[in-house]
């Protein structure tokens, strides 16, 4: 009888863990003991980690069918050359010969919080709109909801009533963003406005591992280790580089959702042209947020030709045009944002910063400018010290374009023509300007050696936003 309830027991505690995650063996940190007992019991599930069909296979972590995206290796335990998928090979290899395992036991029972948000400020009527159409969503139980606001509006204050509605309802949620810089600027905010509720932050790199949380932040790549987890999925950025391009990642949220009862909810300030459809045919549901909350327009960007600019920056100069804007901005004390597009002219231009804005007077110390890109070792604490203001100008490539926020900055795009800049990514960065109710009218400026429709449509998408918020 007692051994009948320390196997309950351990069952339950090993439950909160594994429920809902869809893992390889090196990942379920049980003794073999424990584990070959779990299996014999049927309360952990052995399933096919790559299924072979007549001219194809089929990874069950991450979907890909792409042949090009498999590869063979020699398995030490068969003595054999196995497949494995090289799609998702950055989440642990997954090989035909070992299976991945999922609970099967008892459901976890999430706790019930009566007043799990904290948030002490106050939406406008924009937001509250939208937030209780968000809340709305999941009393009712639909399947998905489409919260299109610009840049700006307090986006993820308008997901506290829905957030805080869901852990009353005992329901298990999760805010999945594209990117690990996002995440790490999401969780203290979130943990601020749910402060006695349990929550875990998932990315590459992160401190936590367990995942078994009742509220995750996560980057969007964390949803291939989980299976039947979420009630409450909400995706952030949901036009964003890689999640709009990688047919993993919808795959991974959608098996990621508890049941078909589940809600999912996509947050965007610049929905894509297939979103676009589905709300022309009504196939979307969605509500509308036009304005920034702090009431003004976003920056409409200033187009600014540089025939020469990549040649400059090459040849150990930065962009006289460049320069020329910096003596002029109507506001100097804001610190700048200078976007570029790819690393080697980031770390280019950087240099070449050094030594000519000194000499220009456009910097006042070698040690108030710096450059971060995704491979920079360095890249979380620059940021930090950039919105710290111990720091003057940043020089980047497109990992700034969304998900984070500072205070009083102008924006400037080298080379905004090149084709890394697509509509959405202009729109974005723009939307970096502006942001404070203290300094709403940050300038932004395409330099460019050649107007692209890109950059048009960025443009007009501004125009007819600020246009639709009423102030045009």
């Amino acid at each position: 009888m007692l051994l009948s309830k320390q196997k309950v027991a351990l069952e339950s505690l090993v439950s909160r863990q594994f429920a809902g995650k869809l893992l390889l063996r090196n990942e379920i940190q049980l003794e073999d003991k424990q584990f070959e007992q779990f299996l014999a019991d049927g309360v952990l599930r052995p399933s096919p980690s790559i299924v072979k069909q007549l001219f194809s296979a089929i990874c069950q972590r991450c979907g890909n069918r792409k042949k090009y995206l498999f590869g063979r290796i020699p398995c030490k335990q068969c003595n054999q050359n196995h497949l494995y998928c090289r799609k998702c090979i950055e989440m642990g290899r997954v090989m035909e010969c070992e299976p991945l395992y999922y609970w099967n036991g008892k459901e976890v029972v999430w706790p019930i919080i009566d007043q799990p948000c904290t948030w002490e400020g106050e939406l406008t009527a924009l937001q509250q709109r939208a937030s209780d159409r968000i809340v709305s969503a999941i009393t009712n139980k639909e399947k998905e909801l489409l919260v299109w606001a610009v840049c700006g509006a307090g986006k993820t204050e308008m997901l506290f009533p829905g957030i805080a509605e869901a852990l009353r309802s005992g329901m298990r949620v999760c805010l999945a963003t594209p990117r690990a810089d996002v995440v790490q600027e999401l969780l203290p905010r979130i943990r601020n406005a749910f402060k006695f509720v349990n929550i875990q932050g998932l990315y590459g790199g992160s401190e936590e591992k367990t995942g078994n949380a009742q509220l995750i932040i996560s980057t969007t790549h964390q949803l291939l280790r989980f299976k039947a987890a979420f009630h409450f999925l909400i995706i952030d950025e949901v036009d964003a580089f890689p999640f709009h391009n990688d047919p993993s990642l919808p795959y991974a949220a959608k098996r990621s959702l508890h049941s078909t009862q589940s809600t999912t909810i996509y947050l965007t300030a610049t929905p894509r042209r297939n979103q676009q459809l589905r709300l022309w045919m009504k196939q979307l549901p969605h509500v509308f947020v036009p304005s920034r909350f702090h009431g003004h327009p976003l920056p409409v960007p200033i187009l600014k030709t540089c025939t020469s600019l990549k040649k400059d920056i090459q040849n150990n100069r930065v962009p006289y045009s460049l320069l020329n804007w910096m003596r002029k901005r109507i506001s100097p004390h804001r610190q700048l944002l200078i976007f570029v597009p790819t690393i080697e002219l980031v770390e280019q231009l950087y240099k070449n910063s050094l030594v000519q804005l000194p000499q220009q007077k456009l910097l006042t110390s070698k040690n108030r400018i710096m450059c971060v890109h995704a491979s920079d070792p360095e890249r979380k604490e620059k940021v930090q010290l950039f919105r710290g203001k111990k720091i003057d100008i940043l020089i980047t490539t497109t990992i700034l374009e969304r998900g984070v926020t500072f205070p009083s900055v102008d924006v400037a795009i080298i080379d905004a023509s090149h084709r890394v800049f697509d509509e959405a990514a202009l729109v974005q960065i723009a939307g970096r300007a502006g942001r404070s109710p203290d300094d709403p009218k940050g300038e932004v400026v395409f330099f460019h050696n050649g107007k692209t429709n890109s950059m048009v449509h960025a443009i007009d998408a501004i125009k007819s936003m600020n246009k639709r918020g009423g102030f045009i």
